[in-house]
């Protein structure tokens, strides 16, 4: 399997928005700089990552069934089989995996000798919908979202009528806290726990509540919300300063603890979920349609400094000037005669233009794009460089 990387420099607009919001905040993402790598593929649709420490990355393979293991050694494994079509995995505070099964309607918890424990089937004698991520309190609570996705995939039907967000106590009481979304979704916590996320994937919303008491939430508002084509507001976590990092069109959004915008981390294929990993819980793990990408904090853009590391480029692209205003010109150096393919898309996925599809022999080369007529806004460049090596760039046009 081989290790593709994806570096995204921030564009001028990009960087300044950040640096403006995270001064008015206070506070920095995690991620910045993103490096994104697809590091295993061939799946058929992924969802749920979870990283424990003494396994490595679990995540659900819905159709097959499955539940696989990405281990420390870098190799992939099928960890349980069947799976109940889980969806989203979750751990909770005994370390025991949760999962939320489309199959059998229900959430579960993986005991120490492997079978599988039913925590929640029913709500008012009636059978749940289709459990579909978690997100776990640290008083033992676990929370979870009901829309109806796996239903529609099995032809069954709801008998609840709706769909919901629930509560389940750790004395195991499944409670119902709202039912007012579409379709909810990606399920997360503020890192006081004083908030509670929800995404509803049907209007690409996202929705935050007040947790009161510990047991229940109010005050709901719309938090954020994204657009465009490709991918909706699925899976969603929370990193140590607040920021929220959502599944959406194009790969993943971030958003200041406010709901201001801050950039999208360009992701390859459609996003499902995402989950926190490594010894530190510093990179982002990415379940994106058929595979499974990694986004790491990557070297500071060139005239950017941060925190104690060195101000150096390092990218194998450059593009002058970003912003542009008619005309960009990418420059690369090959260090092997080979295959070079440049493509430009539009936010929406759609391939605008193919700059590049010929061998080229070693050296520095470059390559100006004309963009005159096309509307002002984000565009994104894909360059195949020789061995494989692939590159995502952002790029913006004034």
């Amino acid at each position: 399997m081989k290790v593709l990387l994806y570096k995204q420099k921030s564009s001028l607009i990009g960087l300044l928005t950040l640096f403006m919001l995270c001064a008015s905040y206070g506070q920095s993402p995690v991620i910045t700089n993103p490096t994104v790598e697809k590091i295993w593929d061939g799946f058929n649709f992924v969802e749920g990552p979870l990283w424990v420490d003494t396994l490595g990355l679990l995540f659900s393979d819905i159709p097959e069934n499955k539940v696989y293991r990405w281990s420390l050694d870098s190799n992939v494994s099928v960890y349980l089989t069947p799976s109940g079509n889980s969806n989203g995995l979750a751990l909770d505070m005994q370390n025991k995996i949760l999962l939320a099964q489309h199959g059998p309607r229900q959430v579960s918890r993986m005991e120490e000798n492997g079978a599988l424990t039913a925590i929640a089937t029913h709500y008012d004698g009636k059978r749940l919908n289709s459990p579909n991520d978690i997100a776990m309190k640290s008083d033992g609570s676990v929370f979870f979202t009901d829309p109806t996705y796996g239903l529609n995939d099995q032809g069954g039907t709801s008998e609840l009528g709706y769909k919901g967000i629930y509560r389940i106590s750790p004395s195991g009481e499944v409670q119902l806290l709202d039912n007012t979304l579409n379709m909810p979704n990606g399920i997360a916590f503020s890192p006081d726990e004083s908030k509670l996320y929800v995404s509803d994937c049907a209007t690409s919303r996202i929705y935050v509540w007040d947790v009161v008491d510990d047991t229940t939430i109010s005050g709901k508002k719309l938090y954020a919300a994204t657009t465009g084509w490709g991918g909706c507001t699925d899976g969603m976590k929370v990193d140590t300063a607040g920021f929220v990092y959502t599944t959406g069109p194009n790969g993943i959004w971030i958003f200041v603890p406010d709901g201001a915008f801050v950039e999208t981390i360009p992701v390859p294929e459609t996003a499902t979920n995402c989950g926190w990993g490594g010894a530190d819980r510093r990179d982002l793990y990415v379940t994106s349609g058929k595979s499974i990408y990694r986004i790491r904090k990557g070297q500071p853009v060139s005239g950017v400094t941060d925190g104690n590391m060195k101000n150096e480029e390092t990218e194998a692209l450059h593009c002058f000037p970003n912003p542009f205003k008619e005309d960009v010109r990418f420059e690369y150096s090959l260090e092997k005669t080979g295959f070079v393919n440049l493509k430009v898309y539009n936010t929406a996925g759609q391939e605008i233009v193919t700059l590049v599809d010929q061998v080229l022999v070693r050296g520095k080369h470059s390559t100006t794009w004309h963009a005159g007529l096309l509307p002002s806004g984000n565009y994104y460049l894909k360059a195949l460089l020789p061995g494989n090596k692939e590159i995502l760039k952002s790029i913006v046009k004034k």
